[in-house]
């Protein structure tokens, strides 16, 4: 870390692959203090040895019982609170319209992300300060028929974070509202669905980062998916419905 720069407290929801896992790192590595979370303690524990006093680990499911009061444990080992990061979701296939897939991903993604952010936005709310970033999709901006609860529940995440931008603008807080809306990252999210302008890993982290520090309310990965995104709004439903 540079001169002069100075050294956040992060947690980072989700943080035991993928993007979730190399966001922990690059903060880490760049010396910043990183709490993260998991439901594979083995996972956490390897992250943590990688990085001994800059990476803290709370091992919770985020679709049980217990999230504020394990995230409220993992504030006090990093010392505070400036940016949360959820990261952690599901994103299966789902051809024949699988409950399971569609409960896990609900359970993951909507209502696993509404606690925890809904309480960050109060706690940075009386803190006075921090930045607030979801890990959504470009799938949010339309349905997809091969993930349906996936693009819905990203659509949700979206959606309730741009909400959550107003409210701070029109509550005067300084609080950053970031949504991160990437295509396809090269991580094991989504297996089996064909896929193209494929964004390596730590690339995808690293202009993440980059967003979350200007505090940019929706950011694409990479830049080029705006395209698509926008594409996929602007398209009618009568074509859309031939490949979405």
């Amino acid at each position: 870390m540079s001169a002069g720069t100075q050294i956040k407290r992060i947690i980072i929801v989700g943080a035991t692959s993928g993007i979730g896992r190399k966001m922990a790192e690059l903060y880490a590595a760049a010396g910043n203090i990183v709490g993260i979370t998991g439901r594979r303690k083995e996972l956490l524990d390897e992250i943590e040895s990688m990085y001994p006093g800059k990476i803290k680990t709370e091992c919770f499911d985020v679709t049980k019982n217990e999230n504020i009061e394990r995230l409220t444990v993992l504030i006090q080992k990093i010392g505070g609170l400036d940016i949360l990061v959820y990261s952690s979701g599901i994103g299966e296939l789902s051809k024949e319209l699988d409950w399971e897939i569609d409960k896990r991903t609900v359970d993951t993604n909507v209502y696993g992300f509404i606690e925890i952010c809904n309480w960050a936005f109060n706690y940075f709310t009386k803190q006075g300060h921090g930045s607030m970033a979801v890990i959504s999709s470009v799938g949010a901006n339309r349905g997809n028929s091969w993930v349906p609860s996936y693009s819905a529940s990203k659509a949700f995440q979206s959606n309730y974070f741009e909400a959550l931008a107003i409210k701070a603008k029109r509550m005067k807080k300084d609080i950053g509202i970031i949504c991160i809306e990437p295509g396809f990252v090269d991580t094991k999210m989504v297996k089996g669905y064909k896929r193209f302008w494929v964004v390596p890993l730590e690339k995808a982290a690293r202009q993440i980062i980059a967003g979350i520090q200007k505090r940019k309310q929706k950011v694409y990965i990479s830049k080029r998916w705006w395209l698509i995104a926008r594409l996929m709004r602007a398209t009618p439903f009568w074509l859309y419905k031939k490949i979405g």
